[in-house]
C-alpha cells in the first residue's frame, strides 16, 4: 500500500506533488521534495485511514503556510520540503538566488 500511494503522490501527470510545484512556479520558485519527506507525507496518509484522499489533506496540511509566506520573502528560488518539515514541523531549506551565485 505504501508504494501504491507513493505512486499516487508523484507519477500521474496531474499528481499531488505536480499540482504544488505548478503552485510555486507561480510565485517564481521551484519546488522539490526530498524522498524521505515524501514517504513521511505517506506514513501520514496512512495513519489517517483514507487511502490515497488522505494525500491531499497531508500537503495541504504542511505545505499551505510555506506558500502563504513566499510572497514576503525575498529572492528565494527554490524550496525544498525535508523529512524533518514533515515530521517536526521545521522549516524547509530555502534556497536564495545568492546562494546559487556563491555556489
Amino acid at each position: 500500500m505504501k508504494g501504491d500511494l507513493l505512486r499516487v503522490l508523484v507519477e500521474p501527470k496531474n499528481s499531488i506533488v505536480k499540482q504544488y510545484q505548478k503552485l510555486f512556479l507561480l510565485e517564481g520558485v521551484v519546488l522539490e521534495f526530498q524522498d524521505s519527506a515524501l514517504q513521511e507525507i505517506v506514513k501520514l496518509a496512512i495513519k489517517k485511514k483514507a487511502g490515497a484522499r488522505a494525500l491531499r489533506s497531508v500537503m495541504e496540511e504542511h505545505l499551505m503556510d510555506i506558500m502563504y509566506q513566499l510572497p514576503e520573502m525575498e529572492g528565494i528560488e527554490r524550496v525544498i520540503i525535508t523529512k524533518d518539515t514533515i515530521v517536526k514541523g521545521n522549516d524547509p531549506l530555502y534556497k536564495t538566488i545568492q546562494n546559487r551565485r556563491s555556489a
